[in-house]
């Protein structure tokens, strides 16, 4: 601990210091550098991929917001979670019980149950290599060229698990010069972060990089019965590339690693305890979690190889190749007691090797890419349920229900999508992909008497008693997306655009399934593989989208709009649920057990908004400006269909989960130039209306609508050299949930009791956004 505040206090010296070093260098240089505007990342002119070749924002005939690296900077965004605030109709959330876990919702599609078996709905690529798992995926922003949001599926292009969207991170290239660059954040909760990136060119045609970065900050709250910090972060990261350019030739190697090793985010209970009358606590961040058989620790990191051959001034033919994996353990307690009520200390395991080939063309009318794809994945969950049925929640070892779960992903398609210009006003677009997706699932589930597993507990004395699940199968399933476009571009400054696309989210089996626990589904009086295997089955999920949109630069660029109006028909969908199990009869559930079934179908319609405005310009000396942007999304989502386990339609009572109804934002960059810089002055006021964690809704955990006010002040020298910015984050402190658990019933209409449904204790917990923040950050660039 002496060693850690050691190091903040050196850090903060150092971002105080980092100041007075660059001051000489920034006067020494004449102001020929204008600062660019933040609100640049909405403009026409930002060059983005976002179907697989290089485009101006305003071409592409998509919901796309795209979100450059100096404008993240500028912001003090420090994670992938913060872009939500800005970008419509979008939720990523940390996911519950975790630090670096990404829970993705675009326009009412993703997947919040990160175990091995279930998919995402929104793909995330970095530097095109797709994440095949949500561990580890709450990625830093360092060392960022742009952000891009697709919305709406990508099935065509992106392939599986692209249902709702695609976010690409896209990290930024090695300059031609030596440079190197010092960024020293020190606020609140005594986060102290460093980052420190430095490249050089070798020869004319090779240029090495790399990048260190340490994050720390303390906890938002404390663990009063461990003596722990919640909430807090302790990584360790760094990433290095290795550039080589001819011209037709273009080679970067590049690789990263993570080491988080924050204290275990545990939540906060929303009610009581049922059991022993532990009250709820005054602060939302405060929590009595007592799980510690294992630390919360995540290890991640990956390397990729992009090479791009020019064959001809047509043809271009690129190689993506990755490689990734990370390993992770989390004690969850989630009735956040002392006692060993609903205790689930989890291991999380995953690799991935992907192959990508896109041969592209670009012509005088006709362009695309034509692509091939491979993915071989595993990804390994084991985890305890550590229950107590009766007797003294404290002493008593009691029944712990573990499951392990090994899940093998091979897939492999062929994709295209092409573009004609059928006049110079006029274009279509047509694209397909064919997509071969192998699931194998391993699913044991073993009932132990007498405390937790060896597989957590070295000198553990568990006994096993019974065998629940012993699961063993595969299936592959098959899926063609196509994609169909049309584009009128009256002017090079409008483009109206009518978008056709679709998009699948692979099946699979449900990893917490219990084979003991299926029934006779074929009627033929015996329980057997094939009632097995029908029961942990579940079909792929689709979602077919059509969109009518405008995007436009008005008054010689002064005003750029994008809007969007869609319609979403989402069928199959994967209703992934755990309940409460009675496994020894007595009529007392032990355990939990999962059931998924493809038992809803639903319409997801809405429109987007988004635009930027240039409102006065050297009005306060030559290069103030005001720019002011927003968003707005407004989605009309509803279940048209949901079966439930005793076979009822239900949909008038289910709602989507993490999807409100409406988001938005609204920002502002006032630069005024000053001392032989610029100083900008920004804000940004984000809302989300009200929003449910399940399908059902649920009074304690649902969240309220609520309005987010961020404000920064950034001064950048003209030369480029030096920044320093103050930034504030949730000004008003806002107490807001993000995840929770609930396995408690009643306690609607109040007054009403609640009831357990798993184990005696309640567990109705709660975890939630941050509070109110603030931070100086300042940059020297060499």
């Amino acid at each position: 601990m002496n060693i850690q505040y050691a190091t903040r206090g050196a850090l903060f010296a150092g971002c105080a210091g980092l100041a007075i070093l660059a001051a000489p260098a920034a006067a020494q240089d004449a102001a020929d550098m204008q600062q660019d505007s933040v609100t640049e990342d909405d403009g026409p002119g930002i060059i983005v991929t976002a179907r697989r070749r290089e485009e101006q924002l305003l071409d592409v005939p998509i919901s796309l917001t795209a979100i450059t690296g100096e404008a993240l900077e500028q912001q003090g965004i420090q994670d992938l979670t913060q872009i939500a605030q800005q970008v419509p109709n979008i939720t990523l959330e940390v996911s519950r019980g975790t630090n670096t876990t990404l829970t993705a919702f675009i326009r009412g599609v993703g997947q919040q149950d990160p175990v091995a078996g279930f998919e995402a709905g929104v793909g995330l690529y970095v530097d095109d290599v797709y994440l095949n798992r949500p561990q580890a995926a709450v990625l830093d922003v360092y060392d960022v060229e742009r952000i891009e949001v697709l919305r709406g599926p990508q099935g065509t292009l992106y392939g599986r698990n692209t249902i709702g969207g695609a976010i690409k991170y896209v990290t930024a290239r090695l300059p031609d010069d030596p440079s190197l660059s010092i960024r020293g954040t020190y606020g609140s909760y005594d986060q102290a972060d460093l980052i420190v990136t430095g490249s050089t060119p070798i020869t004319d045609n090779l240029k090495i990089g790399a990048s260190g970065a340490r994050l720390s900050r303390g906890g938002f709250g404390e663990n009063i019965n461990l003596g722990t910090e919640n909430y807090n972060k302790d990584v360790w990261a760094a990433r290095g590339t290795i550039e080589y350019d001819s011209g037709p030739v273009f080679v970067r190697l590049s690789g990263d690693y993570v080491l988080d090793e924050s204290e275990a985010r545990q939540g906060t209970r929303l009610i009581p305890s049922l059991f022993t009358g532990a009250p709820v606590l005054d602060d939302v961040f405060d929590t009595r979690a007592g799980l510690d058989i294992v630390d919360q620790e995540v290890e991640a990191y990956g390397g990729a190889l992009n090479i791009a051959i020019d064959l001809s001034d047509t043809l271009t033919l690129k190689s993506i190749t990755g490689y990734r994996e990370d390993s992770s353990t989390s004690p969850i307690d989630f009735d956040s007691l002392p006692g060993a009520d609903l205790d689930v200390p989890a291991i999380y395991e995953n690799d991935q090797f992907s192959q990508e080939l896109q041969l592209l063309y670009e012509g005088d009318r006709l362009s695309g890419v034509f692509g091939l794809y491979y993915l071989d994945a595993n990804a390994f969950t084991a985890f305890d349920v550590a229950l107590f049925t009766t007797g003294d929640l404290i002493s008593l070892p009691g029944l712990n229900a573990q499951t392990l779960g090994d899940v093998g992903t091979e897939t492999w398609s062929v994709f295209g999508d092409f573009t004609y210009d059928i006049t110079d006003t006029l274009s279509i677009s047509l694209g397909g992909r064919y997509t071969n997706d192998k699931r194998s699932s391993r699913v044991l589930r073993t009932t132990f008497i007498g405390g937790f597993s060896d597989l957590f507990d070295s000198n553990s004395a568990a006994i096993p008693i019974a065998v629940t699940s012993d699961f063993e199968g595969s299936e592959t399933f098959k899926d063609f997306n196509p994609r169909a476009s049309i584009s009128f571009q009256p002017t090079p400054d409008h483009n109206f655009y009518f978008t056709y696309s679709q998009g699948f989210k692979g099946g699979g089996f449900d990893p917490r399934g219990q084979t003991s626990a299926a029934p006779d589904l074929d009627g033929d009086g015996d329980i057997d593989f094939d009632d097995q295997f029908e029961f942990l089955r579940f079909a792929p999920e689709t979602v077919d989208s059509y969109e009518l949109g405008w995007k436009a630069s008005l008054l010689d660029n002064r005003l750029n709009i994008a809007i969007a109006a869609f319609l979403g028909q989402y069928d199959n969908v994967q209703i992934p649920g755990s309940i409460g199990f009675d496994s020894t009869g007595d009529g007392v559930n032990d355990s939990f057990i999962g059931i998924t079934s493809n038992a809803a179908s639903a319409d997801v319609n809405g429109i987007e908004f988004e635009g930027s405005a240039l409102v006065g310009r050297d009005f306060a000396g030559d290069g103030s400006r005001l720019n002011v942007n927003w968003s707005l999304g407004v989605l009309d989502a509803k279940f048209n269909t949901f079966i439930d386990a005793f076979g009822n339609d239900v949909a008038d009572s289910r709602v989507f989960q993490n999807t409100p109804d409406i988001t938005a934002h609204m920002g502002f960059v006032l630069g005024v130039p000053a001392a032989g810089g610029m100083v900008d002055f920004l804000g940004n006021a984000s809302m989300r209306s009200d929003a449910s964690q399940f399908e059902t809704a649920n009074v304690f955990l649902d969240q309220d609508g609520f309005v987010l006010v961020d404000a920064s002040i950034v001064y950048t020298a003209d030369s480029g050299l030096f920044s320093i910015g103050a930034h504030g984050k949730n000004l008003f402190d806002k107490e807001y949930i993000v995840a929770g658990y609930n396995f408690v019933a009643g306690g609607t209409p109040s007054g009403t009791p609640f009831v357990p449904t798993l184990g005696l204790e309640g567990t109705l917990t709660g975890f939630y956004g941050d509070p109110r923040r603030f931070y100086v950050t300042a940059e020297v660039n060499f």
